[in-house]
């Protein structure tokens, strides 16, 4: 199902971009666009690589704990990707000069591409949907983003004041209409966190090939008849001619009902994973960390230590409880946020 898969919602926005001129940070006069650019060049990404470590700087939307990963992109025009191929004996024979130009697409302005995968839910923590319709889709998008307006406002206004439309947003609300008049449909959702194969639907082909064949095997038997000249076909006792008619009609129509239900059937979202939301991955990330320290900790002792010391951590880590104590986002281990709380405390 397109934008919804695994109880994600995959969001897609192509908002165009102004033209004219703005006032750069540097108070400089420059295009909307590459203000754009320079913004989003400066944005904090995520405490992933050595450089952004020593930063300390966290992205903006970790203060999200329903979006798994987002990115921008501009687009400042369509890729041009060659001549349409043409057989030279066919255009030879038109008289086409393969040398004339052909129609080019071009956008009529700069786009800002704000791509965003995050747990179709409407409030962080609540279990993973395995259906939504489009209505119940569009209500989890709207909650999303008002949330992410509370929480990041000032960095997506610095964002989108350069995009044609932005003027008239002025709160969380407008600006979850303003991204529901931006959004296109996302086709290609990608996702992977898979602990065990998914339970898909399997298709019952032996009971589907029997479907097809049988209309498919009495309207050859009537044409049969008809051929050999027989006046009505053997037990039934139809008449061939009315048979075969009839025959072809059922065999188009049971073919067309089942290709249907094979596009329907392919087009249903996968399952989502059982522990597929972000808090889960969190959770997830926090106790293998806590655990490994627990097993090197704890080597050689005896069973009855052992089995205090456990209750300890499960007491102390509760693993029942998705919400907290847990890794925060945008990090990589534990380390790496207490280090990052370190580095904002001694600034």
């Amino acid at each position: 199902m397109p934008n919804f898969d695994t109880g994600h919602l995959f969001l897609t926005f192509l908002t165009p971009i102004k033209a004219g001129t703005t006032t750069g940070l540097t108070g400089t006069q420059m295009s909307h666009e590459q203000a754009v650019r320079i913004t989003l060049g400066l944005l904090p990404t995520a405490l992933q690589s050595p450089a952004t470590i020593k930063i300390g700087e966290n992205s903006p939307f970790t203060r999200s704990l329903q979006t798994h990963l987002c990115r921008f992109v501009v687009i400042e025009d369509t890729i041009y990707n060659g001549r349409t191929p043409t057989d030279a004996l066919i255009a030879s024979i038109r008289k086409k000069d393969p040398i004339d130009p052909q129609p080019v697409d071009r956008l009529n302005c700069p786009y800002l591409l704000f791509a965003v995968d995050i747990d179709a839910v409407m409030d962080e923590g609540d279990p993973l949907p395995e259906t939504l319709d489009p209505s119940q889709q569009g209500r989890v998008r709207d909650a999303w983003a008002r949330r992410l307006w509370n929480r990041m406002e000032p960095e997506l206004r610095s964002i989108y004041e350069n995009c044609v439309g932005f003027d008239k947003v002025t709160d969380a609300k407008s600006f979850a209409r303003y991204l529901k008049r931006c959004q296109v449909e996302t086709t290609m959702p990608f996702n992977d966190y898979w602990i065990t194969p998914p339970k898909l639907s399997v298709l019952p082909v032996p009971v589907l090939a029997a479907v097809a064949i049988a209309p498919i095997a009495v309207t050859l038997l009537a044409f049969l008849a008809l051929i050999f000249g027989m006046a009505a076909l053997p037990i039934v006792g139809w008449s061939p001619g009315w048979t075969a008619l009839i025959g072809v009609g059922a065999s188009v129509a049971v073919l067309f009902a089942l290709y249907q239900f094979v596009v329907a059937n392919g087009q249903k979202p996968m399952p989502p994973a059982e522990f597929g939301d972000l808090p889960s991955v969190l959770k997830s990330l926090y106790l293998q960390q806590h655990f490994a320290d627990f097993a090197v900790d704890h080597q050689g002792c005896d069973a009855d230590t052992l089995h205090a010391a456990f209750g300890d951590f499960l007491t102390n880590h509760k693993p029942g409880d998705k919400m907290a104590p847990t890794q925060a986002p945008g990090v990589i281990s534990l380390s790496v946020a207490a280090q990052s709380d370190d580095t904002r405390g001694t600034a």
